[in-house]
């Protein structure tokens, strides 16, 4: 069911929920979009046993990550990434603009050893300042 008008800013403030915790655990919010309450915490990553993961190491694995439009952007995060992968060819790097142009996706496809390598990865990502989602 989508959301009425009356709670479309309800729903972009459930969804910053999920992108900063810290400061809104305790928002009410409207019931069309209550199944994000749940999931206020989604920046801790889920532990997965070995033998349940479904990626055989290594391979080639995509991670996208999207932020606010910026000129340095694509190269700050690209030595963020040659941290992890020092193999990794920046210019395979696939960059997206959004349709208003103020914010960009980048597609980073890495070469995987391993899940702590990616979990790293994934973590310096989500971490760092220019990035709004990792994917």
């Amino acid at each position: 069911m989508p959301a009425s008008p009356r709670c479309r800013p309800l729903f972009r403030a459930a969804l910053r929920a999920v992108r900063h915790p810290a400061d809104t655990c305790q928002r009410t919010v409207c019931p069309h979009i209550r199944r994000f309450r749940g999931n206020t915490h989604s920046r801790q990553i889920m532990h997965i046993p070995p033998e349940e993961s479904l990626i055989e190491y290594p391979s080639d694995f995509p991670i996208k990550v999207m932020g606010k439009h910026h000129p340095e952007f694509a190269q700050t995060l690209t030595e963020v990434v040659l941290k992890f992968d020092p193999g990794f060819d920046a210019a395979t790097v696939e960059m997206r603009p959004s349709k208003g142009g103020n914010y960009m996706g980048l597609t980073f496809t890495v070469r995987a050893t391993s899940r702590e390598q990616l979990d790293s990865l994934y973590q310096a990502l989500h971490g760092h300042p220019m990035v709004s989602i990792v994917l």
